[in-house]
């Protein structure tokens, strides 16, 4: 295949005949290509699925990393060990395109990767690497580990993503009228575009738009402005012309806001994110407009299909049968890393995303009184689930998980599981009868591990945040803590009333349902899998970003 003048191999629907190249640090395509390390990645793998479903003229630029985010494995006392192994995923095809960029004023190889979208049904995907022979140890590490924790190599990373894209672009012949940054690691692709293709911000902003993931601060990455402009992240501009474009005034180089102030427009990733996102950002100068486009999940790839089968001939027999199935399946894997039987009639509460704070893992066991109660019921048992990936420095996270496997040691029906990617979590998924999600609101932009759960006969039992205000219908498709006042609380206080409301739910509603009331329990299923069908379908969300953002 010739990918000189690369174009999109599969007929283009007229409605998507914009060309688009979107540009994510992660892609969550399929197990075996484990280059994410959670909830972006898996935005982004059904944002790619849902492009190829409806037949958009889009790419997608990423990076290879040779190395994953981390194995997660476990010490001899089962607490978290990260490791990090090669991945050797032969189904990529190799471009012929090689090409230098500097990093640091030094000329840095750089090799494009190519996911036919045969291979997983997705848009084609380019995957840039540096693990080259032409290039020092230092450059090759750049597509080692994603997300370095050092500072040095994940702005270099940065450059890659960003002018590296945007330069393999230009080597492909590709010449989008849109380039999408899937959060702001790429915004460096705006300085190569300002000095090769647009000279100025005006034209470039009609060509650039951006999508922000996160209100939290450790999302919205800053760095010093020397050390990026050591590393050559400004494409030869000097400071002062990079202040003047950009209108940064201090030391930092806030990655997030100059891509509002570069970008014609940006969105949020649900309504309610788009709303702290414009109070967020609305006090600083310059920035575009913020609307919202509520995160998706691509429903062919993560539904049961023999679920939505029952629930299309009304076969309510067919439905409790697939799911105590699927539940007895997922156990198996429980078994394997745990030692433990779960039973598949048990209320099965899941609680599995990427470790941080403010998503409060470990909240349940944060009233152990109550908590042994329920752990403990004979008349009414339960089990509990716990997994997901701490970022491997991320130590209160780290310790947080490993207090939680410490605490399932001395119990039969509480178990922490390891290795959580695409086929863990679709498992956890069927597992679920409960899919527990407690942020503190409003930190959680969307949370879109929710919809896929409910894809496979899960009922969410939620915080009123991200996603869940769209599309709860409380006690008929999901169970939410109702809001309080959480502008006047302290974090204390927030915490000691969304756990007191998060336990009366449990005990009051939703375990006697589950063994009183099972035509309750399955119209709550059912209701959630009709719900969550297309409003949360990723289908919807790729047609929006083209009608929204795009146009």
């Amino acid at each position: 295949m010739n990918f000189r003048n690369f174009q999109v191999p599969y007929t283009i629907n007229q409605q998507y005949a914009k060309k688009a190249a979107y540009f994510s640090m992660e892609f969550a395509i399929h197990q075996p290509l484990k280059i994410y390390s959670g909830g972006l990645g898996f935005l982004s793998g059904s944002h790619l699925r849902s492009s190829y479903e409806l037949n958009q003229n889009m790419i997608g630029i990423g990076i290879l990393w040779k190395y994953g985010y981390y194995d997660q494995t476990r010490n001899q006392d089962q607490t978290l060990l990260p490791t990090w192994m090669e991945k050797t995923p032969t189904f990529l095809e190799e471009t012929g395109i090689k090409f230098q960029i500097d990093i640091h004023d030094s000329p840095v190889w750089v090799k494009a990767m190519y996911l036919n979208p045969e291979t997983f049904k997705t848009a084609p995907l380019f995957l840039l690497s540096t693990d080259l022979p032409e290039n020092d140890h230092i450059s090759q590490t750049i597509t080692h580990r994603l997300y370095d924790a050092n500072v040095s190599t994940k702005v270099a990373q940065f450059i890659l993503l960003g002018v590296g894209g945007a330069k393999l672009i230009d080597e492909l012949g590709f010449n989008p009228d849109v380039y999408h940054l899937n959060e702001a690691h790429g915004i460096s692709a705006a300085f190569y575009l300002l000095q090769n293709k647009y000279k100025s911000v005006s034209k470039l902003k009609e060509h650039l738009v951006f999508t922000t993931h996160t209100p939290e601060e450790a999302g919205n990455e800053k760095h010093d402005i020397y050390l990026c402009h050591k590393m050559s992240y400004f494409c030869g501009l000097t400071l002062d012309e990079v202040r003047k474009l950009t209108g940064l005034k201090d030391d930092q180089f806030n990655h997030s806001l100059v891509a509002l102030r570069f970008a014609r427009k940006s969105n949020a990733v649900s309504k309610l994110h788009g709303e702290v996102s414009r109070a967020m950002w609305g006090k600083f100068e310059g920035v575009c407009p913020i609307t919202h486009i509520t995160n998706a999940q691509n429903f062919n790839y993560w539904s049961d299909e023999p679920l939505y089968r029952h629930l299309a001939a009304g076969n309510n027999w067919g439905i409790d049968d697939r799911k105590w199935y699927l539940k007895r399946r997922a156990f198996e894997t429980v078994a394997d890393q745990s030692g433990k039987l779960f039973d598949p009639n048990v209320l099965t509460i899941v609680w599995a995303r990427r470790f941080a704070g403010y998503k409060r893992a470990d909240f349940l066991t944060r009233d152990m009184v109550r908590f042994e109660k329920m752990i403990n019921n004979k008349k009414y048992p339960v089990q509990i689930i716990w997994a997901g990936k701490p970022y491997p420095v991320d130590y209160p996270a780290i310790t947080e998980f490993n207090n939680l496997v410490y605490l399932s040691k001395n119990y039969k029906n509480v178990a922490v599981l390891v290795g959580y990617e695409l086929l863990l979590s679709r498992r956890l998924k069927q597992a679920a009868d409960i899919w527990l999600n407690n942020p503190r609101v409003p930190r959680e932009a969307s949370g879109t591990s929710g919809m896929t759960a409910a894809m496979n006969g899960a009922i969410n039992l939620s915080t009123d945040d991200g996603w869940i205000p769209e599309f709860a219908k409380p006690g008929i498709n999901s169970w939410v803590v109702p809001k309080a006042d959480y502008d006047n609380m302290n974090t204390h206080e927030q915490d000691d009333y969304d756990l007191n409301q998060l336990y009366d739910l449990l005990e009051n509603e939703i375990i006697p349902t589950y063994y009183e009331n099972k035509d309750k329990w399955r119209d709550v299923v059912k209701t959630a899998m009709v719900d969550v069908q297309h409003q949360f379908g990723s289908n919807r969300m790729a047609h929006e970003y083209y009608e929204i953002m795009y146009k």
